[in-house]
């Protein structure tokens, strides 16, 4: 094991930090481009990790590594989760760091990307913010990337302070409003090749009002899984029609429906009660574009389908967040609006008796007062 008894020199004419170190015979110089005692201190960190911590490869190209960290996440997750991870590396952090070599890299050279990312311009030159959200999902990118690296012990480099542009804001969400969802329970028809029909997906809709389930989980609903009152949601299917376990550990659930929820997919059952899965949904873009179109056709607010369940929380927003987090699949530390309780014996059919007075208050509101 090393030792280092020097420090970083800053070198005015490259404008870098500078240390030259030693082990086994071997010398090594290590660098840092930010100005201050900061650049200081990233150059001996670097020269420690050398002496101390065991790193090797340490000139490794940032690129090859990505690559590696790519494989590494398609083996480990969801095709979802991996293409959310490759989008963020092809536009945002390969393009960035293309040229540098891992024991370069600063922490600096990541906020860089991160502020890049925060403001673009579009096809006509006019700049365009991306929303808090985005940023918050290339800095998870980033630090996930950052800690496969630190495994393979080609760095030490710890980004802890990587920070969000102050001027990012959250994207707005959409929801029904109380004249919408009348309308969603009393039209059941939709506008295809220019002629009024009924929309087989008509209950799927408003099922996903009322429960407040996941596009994913809607699809993944089997006959099987409704005893009764009670439905046990086990898995999700993504866009690529795959089966997943779900979002988290928390997304496999047995919920008690209210009796809206509980007419309405035995409805549907009579509509198609050959089926395996409850709605029948070819596909996430065939769902989400049939929603666009009744949504357009009838008068209805525009809304993505997983603001169908913004809705639903928007809705149910004074019950007790112990009971709502149960019915959405929402982890403890999930801020849904408030601390999560325990859900006591009993509690669910309460819970849905509740919904079930809400959804009858709205909905037995005449659409010209509402």
């Amino acid at each position: 094991m090393g030792k280092r008894t020097n420090t970083a020199s800053w070198v005015e004419k490259k404008k870098h930090w500078r240390i030259d170190v030693q082990k086994d015979g071997e010398r090594k110089s290590f660098y840092s481009s930010i100005p201050g005692r900061n650049g200081q201190r990233e150059a001996n960190r670097k020269a420690d990790a050398w002496l101390d911590d065991g790193i090797f490869n340490a000139r490794l190209k940032v690129t090859d590594l990505l690559d590696d960290y790519l494989k590494d996440v398609e083996e480990k997750t969801s095709s979802t989760n991996l293409r959310k991870e490759k989008y963020h590396i092809e536009n945002f952090i390969r393009p960035a760091l293309k040229n540098k070599k891992i024991d370069s890299l600063t922490e600096q050279d990541l906020q860089s990307i991160i502020n890049k990312a925060y403001k673009t311009k579009d096809v006509d030159g006019n700049n365009v913010f991306r929303s808090k959200k985005t940023l918050e999902n290339i800095r998870y990118t980033i630090s996930a990337f950052l800690k496969f690296c630190r495994k393979k012990k080609v760095t030490t480099l710890y980004p802890e302070d990587l920070s969000i542009p102050k001027g990012a804001r959250k994207k707005p969400k959409t929801i029904l409003q109380p004249a919408d969802i009348i309308k969603l329970f009393n039209v059941d028809t939709t506008v295809l090749r220019g002629s009024r029909c009924f929309d087989e997906y008509i209950y799927a809709y408003r099922f996903a009002v009322v429960s407040g389930l996941r596009p994913g989980e809607l699809r993944a609903l089997k006959a099987k899984n409704l005893k009764g009152y009670s439905l046990h949601i086990e898995g999700s299917i993504n866009v690529q029609n795959e089966f997943t376990p779900g979002k988290n550990e928390n997304a496999t659930r047995t919920i008690y429906l209210s009796q809206t929820a509980y007419d309405i997919i035995h409805a549907q059952l009579e509509l198609k009660p050959e089926t395996e899965y409850i709605f029948d949904i070819a596909s996430t873009s065939t769902f989400r574009h049939r929603w666009q179109k009744y949504c357009e056709v009838n008068g209805i607010t525009i809304t993505s389908l997983y603001e169908l369940r913004h809705t639903f929380v928007s809705i149910v927003k004074n019950l007790p967040e112990g009971s709502v987090k149960q019915l959405v699949g929402h982890s403890k530390n999930m801020d849904t609006f408030g601390i999560y309780g325990h859900q006591l014996t009993g509690e669910d059919k309460k819970t849905a008796n509740l919904i079930e007075g809400i959804f009858t208050d709205i909905l037995d509101t005449k659409e010209e007062k509402a």
